[in-house]
């Protein structure tokens, strides 16, 4: 494993831990050049799932890129990162575990706005300007007045 302080390949386990789901290996590293810890997963690679964008393109689902814009929207908000793994697992599960192996941008987007929505109200209100590109402030208050009812 490379280190992603100072790019050595030489180093070592420290600790070893199955996951609270048990999907997923979390492995302590020690590089023996610089001494530095990280931290790693090891997860089942699984079958490639891909997503199809609003304008018809399809590419491999990305958790890291979903991830990035669910951590922007719980910015500043009292939500940790375990919760933020928690959700996007759900999310993989809900949306992977039938047997198609392709799903919608929309999908995805709206499996997100609903666990958020349940999670903290500001970051749903975060994720849902960036999601659903309002364009004005009437837009935005229309989403607003939906959720106070």
């Amino acid at each position: 494993m490379r280190c992603p302080f100072c790019s050595d390949t030489n180093g070592r386990v420290v600790d070893s831990r199955s996951s609270k789901e048990g999907d997923a290996i979390r492995r302590r590293r020690e590089c023996l050049k610089c001494g530095r810890r990280f931290t790693t997963y090891e997860r089942i690679e699984e079958v490639a799932q891909m997503v199809i964008k609003k304008d018809g393109r399809r590419e491999n689902f990305d958790r890291w890129k979903l991830k990035s814009g669910i951590l922007k929207a719980v910015e500043k908000r009292p939500i940790g990162l375990e919760q933020v793994d928690a959700l996007i697992d759900d999310i993989e599960r809900e949306l992977f575990n039938s047997t198609e192996h392709e799903v919608s941008t929309v999908a995805v987007g709206e499996a997100v706005m609903n666990r958020l929505k349940q999670l903290d109200e500001v970051a749903y209100v975060r994720f849902a300007s960036v999601y659903r590109q309002f364009k004005d402030l009437n837009e935005f208050m229309g989403e607003l007045k939906s959720m106070l009812t």
